[in-house]
């Protein structure tokens, strides 16, 4: 499995190869202009920003626990308590 640190510095092209030889989708969620799919990868959950009008993947990230659109996720899906 891939460093957490590694992951975040990979290029966007890298990131998506290693959530589709690696990662689990978990659930997307629509989040302003985007769709947000959720991976989870080892014991992460990455973000995947997907912008419709110009169709194409904006960014890659990993998931920011504190950050209010967990509650998009958490409306859907159970996720481990350590996150919330």
């Amino acid at each position: 499995m891939i460093d957490v640190e590694i992951f975040s510095g990979l290029p966007i092209r890298q990131k998506i190869k290693v959530l589709y030889e690696h990662g689990s989708f978990v659930v997307a969620i629509r989040y302003y202009g985007y769709k947000i799919n959720l991976y989870l990868i080892g014991s992460h959950y990455v973000e995947v920003f997907y912008n419709h009008k110009l169709d194409c993947i904006e960014k890659v990230e990993l998931m920011n626990p504190r950050h209010s659109r967990l509650k998009f996720y958490t409306d859907q899906i159970n996720l481990p308590t350590n996150l919330l």
